[in-house]
């Protein structure tokens, strides 16, 4: 898929306020660390995230989602009745029904940022490759010209299924389980909106937009299986019960190869036969950077690191760790941005932007 007109406007971020190390997540699981023999430290070893962050108990993911709107408002010249379509795209979400994207744009009308009536506003899900589908989702509108522009937005929220985990290996005490619970430990909180738009808005000199050239998306549905979040049954107690389950080396091996072919037919899509001078991946932790950074040739020093700090904040991870690397002059106008993205599924997408 190629783009003509379609730019990144502004990308708004709200970063949950708790501050979790990954030292006091081991202090809670000192009982399991040891039954089962296994020394402290192994969490930041493994993964690479020395802290990441929790909203505040009963926080509302539409709530976070609508900062992050208001911040990416503030930033741009498009105002809230500019926008053709408002997609919420996080794998939380505020229920079942009605979409979240109505929760945010109510909260956006209360906040003085109403949307028009004839706006499109609604949900899609797709792992952490969320926001990324929105992003092609708007911008197909945008390039069909039925938009001049639109907001993709979105807030995960890490503590209740990182607490309910932490209570289940407490109370079960298994290997197994706690292997398959690494990558649970990893997840952060926060929110992220981007806006999209045909580059016809006015500009001050100080803001550039960034136009999005195309991409390329494949998947491998066969690895479903491997990274499971969800609602079980629970035998002890006769109810139901949050689960998440990954099989991290299986992930790994098959995301790799997965990325590969992905990051093949993106450099042939776009001509970028020199390949791309920056990437911001989606931030999973240090093993995954490293094998995928290795695996499809791109230098570390290349690559903005985000997860350190925040996590893998799930959907919303890549646009902040884009926002930041932005804020910080790591990416510069001109240059070739790869994002890329891999998700549960399988499923791999890669964006090009000239920054």
């Amino acid at each position: 898929m190629k783009y003509d007109r379609v730019f990144i406007d502004a990308i708004g971020y709200e970063l949950a306020p708790e501050v979790v190390t990954s030292r006091e997540l081991e202090e809670r699981l000192a009982p399991l660390y040891k039954s089962l023999g296994i020394q402290p430290g192994q969490l930041e070893l493994m993964t690479g995230i020395t802290e990441r962050r929790f909203w505040e108990p009963g926080f509302v993911v539409s709530g976070g989602a609508a900062r992050a709107a208001e911040h990416a408002l503030a930033m741009s010249p498009v105002t809230s009745m500019d926008l053709g379509a408002l997609v919420y795209t996080g794998v939380c979400r505020d229920g079942f029904e009605p979409a979240t994207a109505c929760h945010v744009a109510a909260k956006l009308r209360t906040g003085g940022h109403p949307l028009s009536p004839t706006a499109h506003i609604y949900d899609i899900s797709n792992a952490c490759l969320g926001m990324l589908n929105g992003m092609i989702d708007i911008a197909n509108r945008i390039e069909l010209g039925q938009i001049r522009a639109g907001m993709v937005v979105s807030c995960e929220s890490a503590r209740e299924i990182v607490d309910t985990m932490i209570d289940r290996m407490l109370g079960e005490r298994d290997m197994e389980l706690f292997k398959t619970s690494i990558a649970t430990m990893t997840g952060g909180s926060a929110a992220a909106a981007i806006i999209l738009t045909d580059g016809s808005f006015d500009h001050a000199e100080s803001h550039r937009p960034h136009r999005l050239l195309g991409g390329v998306s494949l998947s491998a549905p066969e690895w479903h299986d491997l990274c499971r979040w969800g609602i079980e049954a629970a035998p002890e107690s006769g109810t139901y019960r949050q689960f998440m389950s990954t099989d991290a080396p299986e992930v790994l091996a098959h995301g790799v190869a997965l990325g590969q072919d992905t990051w093949r037919a993106f450099l042939d899509e776009l001509g970028w036969a020199k390949g791309v001078e920056r990437t911001v991946c989606h931030q999973v932790g240090r093993s995954h950077r490293e094998t995928i950074l290795r695996s499809i040739g791109v230098p570390e020093e290349n690559d903005f690191v985000a997860y350190e700090y925040l996590g893998n904040t799930g959907t919303v991870a890549l646009p902040i760790a884009a926002a930041l690397a932005g804020e910080r002059e790591f990416l510069e106008a001109g240059h070739r941005v790869g994002f890329l993205g891999i998700g549960s599924g399988l499923n791999c997408t890669m964006l090009g932007v000239e920054w």
